[in-house]
């Protein structure tokens, strides 16, 4: 699967845009604030109905504009496919593929995978277990359209069973048998993502600790866990047991909607203790093992967008990244850099090549 172009209308600083890229790599070149971030993006909207850094349609429309346009042609499996994203300002999003309309935007998910690698990503390091749960269900989404559906009912369940105990606050009347069946639609959504969450960890780490590896050269021991209140008390038990408390909070305590990631390094929490370099590492093999992932599920490339990855990584470090990424293991790449001479230094010495263009307040040039 590669992406042969993109149009661009009023989508963030960009008035209008057409761009034709590489098979291979193609690099965004230009200072900060020119809108290179802004490109992988809109790549990024094609594949996944939405932004990777915003999750506010309306606020990607240019100012002073109505809509935004995205536009892009890829070929998948040998055929051609037409994508097209739309947002007018207090209308419902259009999302369209070869000209069809989707019934429910959920079904494109996963037919375009993507990885994206950002500065950004250290929020999933840095926040709380909500960053990294979205983390690990954008992952297990593209590969199995049923979890995206399982997850929409848990959340809607539990949007339910949280109603109910605010009313039970306020009203001071208890339903025991009303909570019971909305504690059971819980445990039997919450056991299937549990489950499906616990599988893709046990293939996923062995991935994880490949690139880590790889990337630090064997330097420092890491380590990524999956820590669930379910590990150790069945879903049941854990509502009982938190029923009183739960009441009293007016929320839904356990679950898997508090399950988290634990990352270590060294046997301590790479949160406090991992230096920039070491958090960096992190997240770039947390990103590529999530590519392998979805490759081996998906039965071909997903695109690898690498936003200002240079920064915070070491000459070593970077030169091993870059060989790796372009290495035939690996399908069609963008980076956005402000160095062209790094940028063509480093392809040089691996002996790759790399497609240009410079880009300066929402205008695309090839190099």
């Amino acid at each position: 699967m590669w992406l042969k172009n993109i149009t661009l209308l009023n989508f963030k600083n960009y008035t209008d845009a057409d761009v034709r890229f590489s098979r291979t790599v193609n690099a965004f070149i230009g200072n900060n604030g020119a809108g290179k971030t802004n490109l992988l993006d809109a790549i990024h909207y094609l594949c996944l109905c939405k932004g990777y850094f915003n999750p506010v349609d309306s606020q990607q429309i240019k100012t002073g504009e109505e809509l935004f346009l995205i536009q892009g042609d890829f070929e998948r499996k040998e055929k051609n496919e037409k994508i097209t994203c739309g947002v007018k300002k207090n209308q419902k999003k259009q999302f369209k593929r070869n000209k069809k309309d989707y019934e429910k935007l959920a079904d494109h998910i996963g037919l375009f995978p993507v990885v994206m690698i950002s500065p950004y990503d250290v929020n999933i390091i840095m926040e709380g277990s909500e960053e990294r749960r979205r983390f690990m269900d954008n992952v297990i989404s593209q590969t199995d359209a049923a979890y995206l559906d399982e997850l929409i009912l848990y959340n809607r369940h539990l949007l339910n069973r949280n109603a109910l105990l605010k009313q039970i606050a306020q009203t001071r009347k208890y339903d025991p048998a009303l909570l019971q069946i909305f504690d059971e639609q819980l445990v039997a959504s919450g056991m299937k993502i549990f489950e499906k969450r616990k599988r893709f960890m046990e293939e996923y780490v062995p991935l994880f600790n490949q690139y880590y590896t790889f990337i630090a050269q064997g330097a420092e021991e890491v380590t990524l866990f999956y820590q669930s209140q379910l590990n150790d008390t069945a879903f049941e038990m854990l509502l009982q047991q938190s029923a009183e408390k739960d009441k009293v909070l007016e929320r839904t305590t356990t679950g898997i909607h508090k399950d988290d990631l634990l990352f270590g390094i060294r046997e301590t929490p790479l949160k406090k203790f991992g230096s920039q370099g070491q958090q960096k590492s992190f997240l770039i093999a947390l990103k590529l093992a999530q590519y392998a992932y979805l490759q081996k599920y998906k039965g071909f490339k997903p695109l690898l967008l690498l936003d200002d990855i240079f920064d915070k990584l070491d000459d070593q470090r970077m030169h091993k990244l870059m060989e790796m990424v372009s290495h035939q293991d690996f399908g069609q790449i963008f980076i956005t850099d402000t160095g062209r001479e790094r940028v063509q230094n480093i392809f040089n010495s691996i002996k790759v090549p790399v497609t240009l263009f410079e880009v300066d307040k929402g205008i695309v040039k090839h190099a």
